[in-house]
């Protein structure tokens, strides 16, 4: 983008994904510095400029173009019925959010077994508009009220029939003595764009790069570069070891057979972090030499 042309007006959850956002987009290349006093995070790039706002909000104000982008949850989007431009699912995987889903709970030891066992009943959750839509389409007549917190603690003391909330493997439900009686939606972290933003070709390609970087990062997770040297003795017996993206990069050292009588390679890979403990002493016994392990931020 051009110094002539505003900056991007980017979301930034707000919360439980605020931690985590922050940290993915400082492993994309960008650096935020939030702040307890300010809903205005400062970033290290002059073409955007970062809001701080609740997950639960974020696609309306995409929406209606007070923000160009942000990261939302594809829960809210549907709670909403947004009309947003989605980018790029983003699936915040060995921290939290993948799997998450929004599910009917009632007690262990409750009569309900299915959605229509509650014609008549009282339900509990924050998804309203979600929850009222799941039980119409179904023909179903419940009375869903909005929950300020402590949702399951509603059900668990009796206080409604069965509540909507969100899980990701439901051990917490089970270990409050509570069941999931049928899905509802599921939830990951999404990057949307106003429609208009997005049919702009400077804003696109910004909420691009982003994208793409994220997802690079996302990708990155769990995975380490590697390079080691092997003589060409060893050379294919040292390759069937690695695993790789598509095929380890193998690169001739040169000067190596006239100075020293063998011919040696460089050999590099992308791996499975929890693989290299195991990796490592296979690659010794088969001849490789100088092997470095070194982290990766970006996989693109």
């Amino acid at each position: 983008m051009t110094k002539e042309i505003e900056p991007l007006r980017l979301g930034i959850p707000k919360g439980s994904l605020e931690k985590m956002t922050v940290d993915l987009f400082a492993r994309a290349g960008w650096g935020i510095q939030t702040s307890s006093r300010s809903y205005f995070p400062s970033i290290d790039d002059p073409d955007i400029r970062c809001s701080l706002m609740r997950p639960q909000e974020m696609s309306r104000y995409i929406e209606n173009g007070t923000l160009d982008a942000g990261i939302t949850g594809q829960d809210w989007i549907t709670e909403n019925q947004s009309d947003v431009e989605k980018v790029a699912d983003l699936v915040y995987s060995k921290v939290s959010l993948q799997g998450t889903r929004w599910v009917l709970v009632v007690k262990e030891d409750s009569a309900i077994t299915k959605p229509e066992d509650l014609a008549g009943k009282r339900i509990s959750t924050e998804l309203i508009g979600v929850t009222k839509r799941f039980f119409a389409d179904r023909k179903i007549e419940v009375d869903v009220e909005f929950s300020w917190g402590a949702t399951e603690a509603k059900v668990a003391e009796g206080l409604v029939d069965a509540i909507v909330d969100v899980t990701e493997t439901g051990s917490t439900l089970r270990a409050n003595n509570l069941r999931i009686v049928s899905e509802l939606i599921p939830s990951n972290p999404v990057l949307v764009a106003n429609k208009k933003a997005w049919a702009d070709p400077g804003r696109r390609r910004k909420i691009e790069q982003i994208a793409m970087l994220l997802r690079g990062a996302l990708e990155a997770q769990g995975k380490v570069g590697v390079k080691l040297n092997v003589k060409d003795s060893g050379l294919e017996e040292v390759i069937a070891l690695l695993p790789s993206l598509t095929a380890p990069t193998v690169a001739s050292l040169a000067q190596t057979e006239k100075l020293h009588g063998d011919k040696w390679y460089a050999v590099e890979t992308v791996i499975a972090e929890a693989t290299v403990r195991d990796l490592i002493p296979q690659l010794l016994d088969a001849g490789a030499t100088g092997i470095l392990e070194y982290p990766i931020n970006k996989l693109i």
